[in-house]
């Protein structure tokens, strides 16, 4: 009898699980809440030095290698894209009202008035989706932000409008089309 208890526990906590992950289907929402969180790390950029490459000393004494500009490094966009979903989970999704939900980031989870459990499995969602979107979006990302193409204010449009088309071009970052799921159903 216990034995039975279990296993229908078990199946309906994977079933809630699954069906929150899978009901989170607007990918522009998802999308603008994860260059929301890149914006912060953007903005919160201290200026740095140059990256000195010079490490190596020729037959006179002179160092070799390269100076190179910290903006247009490797590391800067390493830096801000390090961590990233992790900090995503700090994100659910919060009911505005009947029709409407947001993604909203949550400073203290123990005040959290809505269900935690569902909060939980909603940010495990968003931060999965950011795995996603991140990885078939960072080469071009990487390049963009090395370019100096991604600015504060300016994420949103490159990563959810250009790079990943999960917004449309229209005012208001609209979604694609009416039916939000994509190919594969997932966020």
């Amino acid at each position: 009898m216990a034995n039975s208890k279990a296993w229908v526990w078990l199946l309906l906590t994977l079933f809630a699980a699954f069906s929150l992950a899978s009901c989170v289907d607007d990918k522009c929402a998802a999308c603008n809440a994860v260059s929301e969180e890149l914006e912060i790390g953007l903005s919160n950029e201290k200026p740095r030095n140059h990256l000195d490459m010079r490490h190596r000393l020729d037959s006179k004494g002179e160092r070799k290698g390269k100076v190179i500009d910290y903006r247009v490094s490797e590391l800067r966009v390493v830096e801000l894209l390090d961590g990233l979903c992790e900090k995503m989970q700090d994100y659910t999704l919060q009911k505005i009202d009947s029709n409407r939900q947001e993604w909203v980031k949550v400073d203290d989870w123990d005040n959290l008035t809505t269900n935690k459990q569902e909060a939980r499995a909603y940010s495990k969602a968003i931060s999965s989706y950011c795995g996603r979107l991140l990885e078939e979006t960072e080469d071009d990302l990487a390049d963009l932000i090395k370019k100096g193409s991604v600015e504060v204010g300016d994420v949103s449009k490159v990563l959810c409008q250009d790079l990943s088309k999960h917004c449309s071009q229209s005012s208001g970052f609209q979604q694609v089309d009416g039916n939000d799921h994509g190919s594969d159903g997932e966020l």
